[in-house]
């Protein structure tokens, strides 16, 4: 008990008080009995109310130490309870009032603790529990809801107070479920196992993967008789040896997915697979496997049953046949590849393997057919039949797709030789086969291949790049690998096409002009139509760009027809407004030159917009008149009949030579522009021209010389005797509303 410090204060006064009261008793000796007397009730009173400020010191002392202990027992991340073992005084930290939730309000201290302790745990005396350490797990039911926890208590002494119970408890539901769980899932264990055993004897044929290691089956009685063993296991390695080559990699990929822990897969599978028996012959059996993953210490269980279905499989054989095998070869046919090409697919993904697919093509087969008769067109898809499934090798594959189109999948060993090597082994063996009616017939085939699984997402997807590769070979007995960079320029000018296309279509098509000026009296004498794909952000695309796509589709036709109507029109509109007459030149297009009626597509054209044909110029390169000299020369006689004027454009650059000029009716020769930017510093080039031009004179042709940039080109020309220029330096292809501000400023300055 502490000392009250108004005990202090009053201990203090009364020694004062009874020091004066004995000095007036010795100084006033009549009054001492009085003064006694006052100082014996003095004394009483102060130990009255000295007793009395005590009892309220240590009841707020109480209060205080109270309040701090519930302080502590709030910080420790745990279950507190302090209490007498009559149930009189209780304290229940925040955890604890948490768990037993809005009811704690309406219980007393008895009814509090019979929720916390179960009554054995109460009835154990104090003595008991100060002798004792050990943890109680204890349950507590919570409006329907047990929760387990372990107790610790001890006795904690109190002085004048008594003694007091802290029980410090910890909450252990999680741990105590897992433990009940562990319990049913070990005696499941060991019931499974006696059944495992009891199956293995009563099934027909099974099959089970031990869970402690992968390096032997387990078999049951009836396995051991078929395969022919001694004992009721077989290693693995030895079990795969006994399938059939062609479904071993099926099997193989099984394995690697069964005993890989990351895949999980619990479904039920099966394969029909080809076993080797006792008896040397290959019989077909059902193989149903499951994987399991829930073995010893979490090593995947893997089982299997093997029924034999040979009976069945001889009539799915039957129907496979009519299904999926090529009548003339006994190849598997397209329908088949696609299924077994996906399988194999597959299979290479996981087990990390890589796979060729190779499609051949044999050569000029049509010329087999109709020089040697269809019995012996056959008769060589069967020849190379033979030969491809002879190179299949262990898990390949071979199928006829159709006509004289074959494929073979084989797999690849990371030898970047190995394909062309392949395919060359067998271009030699077939051009050596002999047949007495082929009346020696060269037999030879072209192959281009792809690699699974790096080039593509699926297998249909890596065999129609294999065909891309095939088609890219334009020669005979050529192997072509697929390449990416290839197969995307050849897609990127399909969309390149089809936005031509669009173009056309929304008129995006635009003529630009560029003058020819005479080198005598520098007037212009008449302009070039070149055709600009102008795209509606304002973007000019050249002619360089997109005409090549223009020329290997249809939409060549389009552009030209546009360009002949188009500028056709345009000078007609220019004479209209009164500008001088100049000459309107175009370029004609292979197509239009070769396979239209020339003549009478023109005259058309000049008849719907009024252009009399004396301002309209033809312009063919001169790859495109040699490649029919004759029918050149026609063609261009009759547009000079028509009274058009026809010039040769590039020339120089192809391949004639200077005597086909006068069987030529040109009017005007273009000397290229490669010529004409050497002019100032290659005095060959100055030669070549030099003579070009005297030779077009001899003839009574014109000469112009494109792409002329300096003013040294233009005084080099005109000392040659070259009679027109084109180029930047006289002005830049612009578009029509340019052009009109050029003839008009031409003509106000005299240079028209």
């Amino acid at each position: 008990m502490k000392i009250n410090i108004n005990f202090l204060i009053m201990g203090i006064i009364y020694v004062l008080f009874a020091s004066v009261m004995i000095i007036i008793a010795v100084m006033c000796q009549k009054l001492s009995p009085y003064i006694f007397a006052l100082f014996a009730l003095f004394i009483l009173l102060f130990f009255i109310i000295n007793g009395i400020s005590q009892k309220k010191y240590d009841k707020q002392a109480a209060e205080i130490n109270k309040s701090r202990i519930i302080k502590l027992m709030n910080i420790v991340n745990a279950y507190v309870v302090i209490w007498t073992e009559d149930k009189e005084s209780v304290i229940v930290n925040d955890k604890l009032k948490g768990v037993i939730g809005d009811t704690i309000a309406g219980l007393n201290n008895k009814e509090l603790i019979d929720i916390i302790f179960p009554q054995g745990f109460i009835s154990q005396t104090i003595a008991e529990m100060m002798l004792s350490s050990a943890v109680k797990e204890l349950s507590m039911k919570i409006n329907d809801k047990i929760i387990y926890i372990a107790w610790s208590s001890s006795v904690l002494l109190m002085g004048n107070d008594g003694q007091y119970i802290i029980s410090i408890g910890f909450d252990v539901t999680e741990n105590k479920i897992i433990r009940q769980q562990l319990n049913i899932t070990n005696n499941s264990l060991a019931s499974s196992e006696r059944r495992h055993s009891l199956a293995m004897d009563l099934s027909e044929i099974g099959i089970i993967l031990n869970e402690h290691c992968y390096e032997s089956f387990h078999v049951s009685e009836e396995l051991k008789k078929m395969l022919g063993l001694a004992e009721d296991k077989i290693k693995i390695d030895d079990f795969v040896k006994l399938i059939h080559n062609d479904e071993r990699i099926l099997f193989e990929t099984y394995l690697k997915t069964a005993t890989d822990k990351n895949i999980n897969d619990s479904h039920t599978h099966s394969m029909d697979i080809r076993i080797l028996s006792v008896d040397g012959q290959y019989r077909w059996y059902s193989f149903r496997y499951k994987n399991i993953h829930t073995g010893t210490y979490g090593m995947p269980v893997i089982g299997g049953a093997i029924i034999d279905i040979s009976k069945e499989k001889d009539k799915d054989i039957l129907i496979e046949r009519m299904a999926y095998i090529d009548e003339i070869t006994g190849l598997f046919n397209r329908n088949k590849l696609m299924i077994n090409g996906q399988e194999i697919y597959e299979c290479c993904k996981i087990l990390k393997m890589s796979y060729l697919v190779i499609v051949f093509d044999i050569d000029r087969f049509h010329i087999i057919n109709d020089t040697c008769g269809y019995n012996n067109g056959n008769q060589t898809l069967k020849d190379f039949a033979q030969i491809l499934n002879k190179k299949k090798m262990k898990n390949g594959f071979a199928a006829r797709i159709g006509g004289d189109n074959f494929v073979l999948i084989i797999q690849d060993y990371g030898n970047s030789k190995f394909p062309e090597m392949l395919v060359k082994e067998i271009q030699s063996e077939f051009s050596h086969m002999e047949n007495e009616h082929m009346f020696k017939q060269s037999l030879s085939c072209s192959a281009g291949y792809s690699k699974m699984p790096d080039d593509g997402p699926d297998f249909a997807t890596v065999f129609e790049r294999a065909e891309f590769a095939l088609s890219t070979g334009e020669k005979r007995r050529v192997v072509i690998g697929y390449d990416s960079t290839v197969h995307d320029a050849i897609i990127k000018g399909t969309a390149l096409e089809k936005s031509l296309a669009d173009a056309i279509e929304a008129g995006e098509m635009e003529l630009y002009y560029q003058p020819k000026i005479s080198l005598t009296t520098k007037k212009i004498i008449g302009v070039e139509a070149l055709i600009r794909w102008v795209k509606p952000d304002g973007e000019v695309i050249p002619p360089s760009k997109f005409v090549p796509v223009a020329e290997n589709s249809h939409l060549i036709t389009k552009i030209g027809e546009y360009v002949m109507q188009e500028a056709c029109k345009q000078n007609k509109i220019w004479q209209d407004m009164g500008l001088p007459n100049i000459v309107m030149s175009i370029n004609l297009t292979s197509e239009d030159f070769y396979q239209k009626n020339v003549k009478q597509y023109i005259s058309e054209i000049l008849s719907q917009t009024k252009l009399s044909p004396e301002w309209l110029e033809i312009e063919i390169t001169e790859s495109l008149a040699m490649k029919d000299i004759d029918f050149a020369v026609q063609q261009m006689q009759e547009l000079r009949d028509m009274g058009l004027k026809l010039a040769m454009d590039d020339f120089g650059t192809g391949y004639s030579s200077l005597s086909y000029i006068q069987k030529m009716p040109i009017s005007l020769l273009k000397l290229d522009r490669s010529f004409i930017i050497l002019l100032e510093d290659d005095l060959v080039a100055q030669e070549i021209v030099s003579a070009v031009i005297k030779i077009a004179k001899s003839k009574k042709i014109e000469t112009i010389a494109e792409g002329t940039e300096t003013i040294g080109q233009i005084e080099i020309l005109e000392k040659l005797g070259c009679d027109y220029a084109q180029g930047f330096l006289f002005g830049k292809p612009m578009r029509a509303s340019e052009l009109t501000g050029y003839l008009s400023k031409s003509m106000e300055q005299g240079y028209v």
